[in-house]
């Protein structure tokens, strides 16, 4: 159970006490209506058919930060066959991935379709709770997998917690390759290859459900949310956080709004870092970014 207490403190302190969806389609109208902002996932299709040999519909599919297909099954309460659905569901997924990109062409765009990242796609379920078995497999897992749990809180809030995660398998690039200025790996120096290695344990090393995930010009580093993308250059490595800019007193040549400016991966706050001082200067920044992306 949710051991968040929330109360309502205007005119003393009534606590708001915690409920489930009166139906299972409560939940997803939620969900789908705020899709990017609560999971950071495009929304592309809802009660999607997988066909009459399969005989299902899938409750939403949609695109993740880095270009990552996404299935999104929810329930009311506790089911235990949500993880055998959505699993289902996958296979389905991989083995039409013509249909899907065809779906992402038609809503995003040709670009966003020529993107689609399918080493890493991604199966998020949410519901009231799981059982144990589920939260003991998705840790045993090779896919990708997030369970989500939520709550309602009076009329107008609600509540995500994932409460486990499996980061999946996704296959290493033999070569990082770029543009706009930032450059393969066997071309940096190597003061800066060790920079951007100490970066990267200390981006994963902040917590056991960070994903990374490889892209041509950029690794993002994943929660629920992107929380950094980094992206290498010659002389500094440049991490792009999920933390509002506002949070931090910014630096000329450390930290940066970039709010609105065009940059590899998402993110509003950027932090320049020439050597491991300025990596111990961004490390509050790192959690807190990664705080507000769970």
């Amino acid at each position: 159970m949710l051991s968040l207490k929330l109360f309502y403190t205007k005119d003393g302190m009534t606590e708001v006490t915690p409920s489930l969806a009166e139906a299972e389609a409560d939940v997803q109208s939620l969900v789908e209506g705020a899709m990017e902002a609560m999971l950071g996932v495009r929304f592309l299709a809802s009660e999607y058919s997988t066909g009459p040999v399969h005989g299902g519909r899938i409750d939403s599919l949609g695109l993740d930060q880095n270009g990552a297909p996404v299935i999104i099954e929810y329930k009311r309460a506790t089911d235990p066959g949500v993880m055998s659905q959505g699993l289902f569901y996958m296979v389905w997924l991989m083995d039409h991935r013509t249909e899907f990109q065809a779906l992402v062409r038609e809503r995003l765009g040709t670009t966003a379709a020529s993107q689609i990242l399918w080493s890493a796609p991604r199966l998020i379920l949410i519901a009231g709770d799981f059982t144990r078995y589920d939260l003991h497999a998705v840790r045993e897992h090779r896919r990708s997998i997030d369970l989500v749990r939520y709550r309602l809180y009076g009329e107008h809030h609600i509540g995500l917690e994932t409460v486990a995660s499996a980061q999946g398998r996704v296959p290493q690039r033999r070569q990082l390759r770029s543009d706009d200025g930032s450059v393969p790996v066997r071309r940096t120096s190597e003061a800066m290859a060790d920079l951007a290695m100490a970066v990267d344990q200390a981006l994963l090393g902040l917590g056991g459900d960070v994903a990374k995930i490889e892209r041509q010009t950029y690794d993002a580093y994943r929660r629920l949310h992107n929380f950094a993308c980094v992206t290498r250059r010659q002389d500094k490595v440049l991490a792009y956080l999920k933390a509002a800019p506002t949070t931090a007193d910014l630096v000329p040549g450390f930290t940066r709004d970039v709010t609105g400016l065009g940059h590899h991966g998402t993110g509003d706050l950027e932090v320049q870092l020439r050597s491991n001082q300025d990596l111990d200067r961004a490390m509050d920044l790192f959690r807190l970014s990664y705080d507000t992306a769970a």
